[in-house]
């Protein structure tokens, strides 16, 4: 009898039929679009009407969206790992390693010594779902993505654990002119480094891989960025599409009527499982009275023909899209233009340039400005006059609207931007840096999957009788949702209803983090694209029990922003780009590395013919630029770097080498420890700063994907230091660091202390060096000298190091870090005095010793340098604050200094503090939250920087842009 095997994905139904002697008659591969039922019942008919099955089959399903199918239908349910396990051990034996990705999902299995599965549970990044996200992302075809990859030339650091990141960091790279080919490769690179740190776990990839899956079997270039990264040569097999339904059908050994399977899936439905929300609206006449309530909030829009009048031009060049407006003396709109920016804005802004010039040829440009991500590439390709950070455009437009706007809130494609007004100044600002599911895009996703445009799928819910409960979560799990209210037989219009709602949710309580409508304001003004959205217009207002304003521009606010700027320069004479300029316009691309310093940033250099104006992007900091000395800051992270640097090891020592990695506390103990083992006669060597390259190689170790970034980076140390053929690797733990008296105690946190265990546990080249682990502690310097001599007589015993030489090494490693300490603080003092001097900003950076890292930080402390600002540190100056009383338990040194710093800038007008945040940091809501406490209650701006292993330096260059001009207009008020 034949076997029928159906693997039921997330996005895709694939089935195959086996004859007698297992071989395949016929296989078929299909995207369900969340009709699953509806697909099976197709194909069961299908299959039996073209006799390719007869009355009977042998049946069984298996696939993440089949088992309440198969359950439901009475149908027998393969679990789809066992289901991979049971193909692969028939089709392709003594395989090591198998790692599939299909549609949302990903697994490794590894079959060697048992089998251990590892699947992802909370996040689509890394799956096909993501890398069809970016295909749409950079305008092209998901077939066209693989073509793209094959002639690239570099890589770029781009995350894929979430596609918000993702996208974060495409957008400016498409924004500042770089290759797509290039963007392409480095997406499949991600999505490697996505699943190995992800789901392998530590445990190393090896002996025979073979990979399966869509994504695996239909792009080549993916598998040859898995075989590169994992140095092995992995296999496709034939039908490796079809392996969970091969798996299936294997497994099938229970005779089904098709007849009655048919009846049975007409027949199912799952009973409802989730809650509703109220109607958005309860009548027509109270949808009326809202859209007659909302349209008194609006900019007329005049016609351009036979207007001969000046017209002042404002470009938002955004994440994914172009807004691009002419404004007449008045403030009305004499032109707009809003579209997809198509991965290169510079192409879509020369196309509305030359269709205006060729339409309107005596149209009079005054002045011109503009924003976004793309606001200094839009600048310098086509001459504008202007360019402003896209807060302070926001802050413009709305202030048109409503004078005394206390609160706006832009929910954009995938950006949601906020901002607090205080005293005719942005005094919060707060961007979603991990999340797009309160954005529009979100709901575009869903729109299109579930087969409507978005202007449609919004209209839906208007009069929702019933909208679905789906909660504020991410997209994968409000995607689940979705499926699952499908399955329970929710309809499209409550969805559409249920998912608007959502996005309020995320962008309220996610983003804004707002405890109550009192702590936003009580004149708000709300814009963006997505807020054209009348649903989510209304579930925004219901939520907040508040009336808003909301443009009729909505989608062109901070185009209108930048209008509104351009008109307020009072240019005489523009440079705006002419018509004759424009039809020799040419916009040229080129790579290279820059090797001004140790980061070598990798620069995409942008030039425009018959144009001075050339840009340049990927630099994290302002040196390729060619921005004079005269106008940076100086910048005591790059001191810290250079003392730590200068830390040489000592030339003919007689007791050996020992190595120290760099990471951590070492970014501060590294003068205690070289000074240590140097006077005791050792050669002291440490593994560097640290790098993407490192990071990489370290990767496989790592055990866990949600621990910070700076202790993932710790397994590429010691992987290098290990490789360059160290034999004692010194890496103790520490509870304890020297007490400060800044709080009630003094420990390192546990990821800090304890980290070298870790190492010990999960990297295997460990065995073959001497790791010197113990613990130790620098808080008592007697029992410090105590301790040591234990450990250098268990490991170095044959040296027999002497107490004496114990004791003085000791004192000089002490001296050596009250010393480095000591430095720090005093060039801090020179820094300040000069800053005040010169009247440029003071910036604390703060954060922890390893935030100086610059793969950690990301180059920020350049950035604000470059800006024209003064770096200085926390632990440079939480020693001119006495021990204070504050809200949270202080017992970690690092964190008592943040806590002094903050409250040392409260009483310094000039002094304000910039906080790292790592992701991963189970402590960093506790700080962020009981710093901003501190400063907002004097008054200060509250200024926090999110970092990871990608870091989107663009939205970052926006919030420090954005401070620096809320500071200039605190300024100017005094």
């Amino acid at each position: 009898m034949l076997r029928l095997g159906l693997d039921v994905g997330s996005t895709t139904i694939k089935c195959v039929v086996l004859d007698e002697n297992d071989n395949i008659i016929y296989k078929d591969y299909k995207r369900h679009y969340s009709h699953i039922k509806d697909n099976i019942i197709e194909k069961l008919t299908e299959l039996k009407d073209k006799n390719i099955i007869g009355e009977e089959v042998m049946l069984a399903i298996s696939g993440s969206a089949g088992m309440g199918m198969a359950e439901g239908a009475h149908i027998p349910f393969v679990q789809e790992v066992y289901a991979t396990r049971i193909a692969a051990n028939k089709l392709i034996p003594g395989t090591d390693c198998i790692i599939e990705l299909g549609g949302e999902d990903a697994k490794i299995l590894f079959l060697t010594d048992g089998m251990e599965v590892r699947m992802n549970g909370s996040c689509a990044g890394g799956t096909g779902a993501f890398i069809d996200q970016m295909a749409t992302l950079l305008n092209v075809d998901i077939t066209e993505i693989n073509g793209l990859a094959m002639n690239h030339q570099k890589l770029y650091s781009i995350a894929s654990r979430c596609g918000v990141f993702a996208k974060s960091d495409i957008q400016p790279l498409l924004n500042q002119g770089a290759s797509k080919s290039d963007i392409a490769a480095s997406i499949f690179y991600a999505v490697v480094n996505q699943t190995i740190g992800g789901l392998a776990q530590g445990r190393e990839i090896e002996g025979k891989v073979a990979y399966l899956g869509g994504p695996l079997t239909f792009l080549s270039e993916l598998k040859e960025a898995f075989d590169k990264t994992l140095n092995t040569t992995g296999i496709c097999p034939e039908n490796s599409l079809y392996y969970v339904s091969l798996g299936a059908a294997f497994c099938a050994k229970e005779a089904i009527k098709v007849d009655v399977a048919l009846k049975n899936l007409v027949e199912f439905s799952n009973k409802a499982t989730y809650a509703y929300n109220s109607p958005l609206f309860a009548s027509q006449e109270e949808y009326d009275e809202f859209i007659k309530r909302h349209d008194k909030d609006r900019v007329e829009t005049l016609p351009l023909d036979n207007y001969t009048g000046k017209l002042y031009l404002g470009i938002d060049s955004g994440s994914t899209t172009l807004k691009f407006v002419l404004i007449d003396e008045d403030g009305n709109i004499r032109f707009e233009s809003y579209q997809p920016n198509k991965g290169n804005p510079v192409s879509v802004i020369k196309d509305i340039f030359t269709s205006l010039y060729e339409k309107y040829p005596n149209m009079k440009i005054a002045a011109s400005a503009s924003t976004g991500y793309g606001e200094d590439l839009a600048k310098n390709a086509f001459k504008l006059d202007g360019g402003l950070v896209e807060t302070m455009a926001h802050y413009m437009a709305a202030k048109k609207f409503m004078p005394n706007v206390d609160f706006i809130i832009d929910i954009g494609g995938q950006d949601i931007k906020c901002f607090k007004i205080e005293h005719n100044t942005i005094s919060n600002i707060f961007l979603n840096e991990a999340c797009s599911s309160g954005c529009g895009s979100f709901l575009q996703t869903f729109a299109n999957a579930l087969g409507y445009n978005i202007s449609d799928f919004a209209k839906l819910g208007l009069m929702a009788k019933k909208p679905v409960d789906l909660g504020s979560r991410c997209t994968v799990f409000m995607n689940s949702s979705v499926k699952q209210a499908q399955k329970d037989g929710a309809t499209i219009d409550n969805i559409s209803a249920g998912l608007s709602i959502s996005v309020v949710k995320n962008a309220l309580y996610k983003v804004i983090r707002a405890t109550n409508k009192e702590s936003l304001g009580e004149h708000i003004v709300v814009q963006g694209g997505t807020f054209l959205n009348k649903a989510v217009l209304r579930a925004f207002e219901r939520e907040l029990d508040l009336e808003v304003v909301c443009p009729n521009i909505a989608g062109l606010m901070g185009a209108y922003g930048a209008a509104l700027y351009a008109k307020s320069l009072n240019i005489r004479n523009t440079t705006t780009i002419t018509h004759e300029e424009l039809l020799s316009f040419k916009h040229d691309v080129r790579n290279l590395q820059c090797q001004g310093c140790n980061n070598h940033c990798l620069l995409t250099i942008n030039t425009f013919a018959n144009n001075p104006n050339k840009f340049v992007s990927g630099n994290k900091c302002e040196k390729p630029l060619g921005i004079k000395a005269s106008f940076k800051g100086k910048n005591i992270y790059e001191y810290n770097r250079e003392v730590l640097s200068s830390l040489k090891p000592k030339e003919n020592a007689k007791r050996g080498k020992i190595a120290i990695p760099l990471v951590l506390n070492m970014y501060e103990l590294l003068p205690f420890f070289h000074t240590f083992f140097t006077e005791l006669d050792f050669e002291v060597v440490n593994s560097g700063f640290s790098n993407e390259k490192l990071y990489s190689k370290g990767q496989h170790t790592i055990p866990s994907d949600t621990v910070c970034y700076p202790a993932k980076l710790v397994h590429g140390h010691i992987e290098k230091l290990i490789d360059e053929g160290n034999k004692t690797i010194f890496y103790p733990c520490q509870s304890y660091n020297i007490d400060e008296g800044l709080g009630d105690n003094h420990y390192n946190c546990p990821i800090v202390a304890y980290y070298p265990q870790n190492i010990e546990n999960n990297v295997g080249k460990i065995k073959d060096v001497t790791f010197i682990d113990d613990f130790i502690a620098l808080d008592d310097k007697e029992m410090f000298k105590v301790k040591m001599k234990l450990i250098l007589d268990k490991y170095f015993k044959k040296l027999k190091i002497s107490k004496k030489e114990i004791n003085d090494a000791t004192n000089k490693a002490y001296d050596a870090y009250n010393t480095y300490l000591a430095n720090i603080r005093s060039l801090a003092d020179e820094y300040i005095k000069e800053a005040r001097e010169k009247g440029a900003e003071i910036i604390v950076l703060a954060g922890r010793p390893y935030h100086q890292d610059p793969q950690v930080n990301h180059g920020i402390d350049k950035l604000i340098s470059g800006m024209g600002a003064y770096v200085v540190s926390e632990e440079s100056i939480s020693h001119l604050t006495k021990k204070f009383k504050v809200g949270v338990l202080n017992q970690w040194t690092y964190h008592s200094r943040l806590y002094s710093a903050a409250k040392y800038c409260t009483h310094e007008d000039d002094m304000n503090l910039v906080q790292l945040v790592s992701f991963g940091c189970g402590v960093d809501a506790v700080t962020t939250d009981e710093c901003k406490a501190i400063l907002e209650a004097k008054g200060k701006i509250y200024t926090q920087i999110k970092i990871d292993e990608i870091t989107n330096l663009g939205a970052v260059k926006i919030r420090l842009r954005s401070l620096f001009e809320a500071l200039k207009q605190e300024r100017m008020k005094k």
